[in-house]
């Protein structure tokens, strides 16, 4: 086990204040952040990660420059990749999250009582370290007995797992690095197969404005293999283009015929974005995306 990460005061513009960050994105794009000071910074063997005190959004988390979560809005991103599929599943218990270190899948998947394991396959062991250090709102939940913890590629994991799990989530980040491999059909087709016979898998499928090209090759993909494949919609203002598409893919359970309104409303957790009404509206693709898909 490594040492948990420290602050680094020798970091540059630790002290200075009024400074940017900003993500630049793979089109002619960017977005940034006006920051207080840096918190963290690490080059590990797979990424380098940064953690920012930022003024509107609170501390923020990047991998390789581009955002990854801040306080203000990770709610929105972790309840949407969570709550859709644990609803449209009856009776979710074994889940499988790969990415996903900073916890925030696991703790909006621990907020349901059916479930009795979670494991988190997370291949770079100093996201999970700086989080709980600078995000414990977000990754206390690692520390549940039901939440087991594998550092280790994602891509090799999935390929020993056959029928498993009932719902597996991908969080991961842009397809870029070690994140590659986790876009790829060879991946979705095992993660398919880790699936038992009435399973889900999720997988967060960029922004249409930025990775239309991603979205279609994903979306032939999961058709190849699952009956049931829906993508659907969220807004995150500190991604690219403040857009997140997710894909749906399911065995057996249909996120719209076979979801129950009554279920959401009668549970015992809160949620600051995820309702009933938003899980069916997030169904509801714009002109333009649909158009993507043909």
């Amino acid at each position: 086990m490594q040492e948990k990460s420290e602050v680094n005061t020798d970091i540059p513009n630790s002290s200075k204040e009024d400074f940017w960050f900003t993500e630049y994105g793979p089109t002619n794009t960017s977005i940034s952040l006006r920051v207080k000071y840096k918190l963290f910074e690490k080059e590990t063997p797979y990424q380098k990660i940064e953690i920012f005190d930022s003024y509107d959004y609170g501390r923020v988390m990047a991998l390789d420059g581009f955002i990854m979560l801040t306080e203000k809005d990770e709610f929105i991103y972790h309840e949407m990749i969570s709550h859709v599929p644990l609803f449209t599943h009856p009776e979710p218990k074994y889940i499988l999250v790969i990415g996903g270190g900073d916890g925030g899948a696991v703790r909006e998947i621990l907020k349901h009582k059916s479930v009795e394991k979670v494991e988190l396959v997370e291949i770079d062991e100093e996201v999970v370290n700086a989080s709980k250090i600078y995000f414990p709102q977000i990754a206390s939940c690692l520390e549940d007995k039901r939440v087991e913890i594998k550092f280790q590629d994602g891509v090799e994991f999935i390929k020993s797992k056959k029928g498993v799990y009932d719902i597996v989530l991908i969080d991961s980040p842009d397809p870029i690095g070690p994140a590659i491999g986790l876009f790829e059909e060879d991946f979705y087709k095992n993660a398919f197969f880790s699936l038992n016979d009435s399973g889900i898998l999720v997988a967060q499928s960029e922004s249409p404005f930025v990775f239309p090209d991603l979205i279609k090759r994903v979306y032939s993909i999961f058709k190849k293999y699952f009956p049931i494949v829906y993508f659907y919609l969220a807004n995150v203002p500190t991604y690219a283009s403040g857009v997140i598409s997710f894909i749906l893919g399911s065995k057996k359970f249909d996120p719209l015929k076979n979801f129950d309104p009554e279920r959401v409303r009668g549970f015992d957790a809160s949620f600051r974005y995820y309702n009933e009404k938003v899980h069916l509206a997030s169904f509801a693709l714009p002109n333009f995306f649909t158009e993507l898909l043909k």
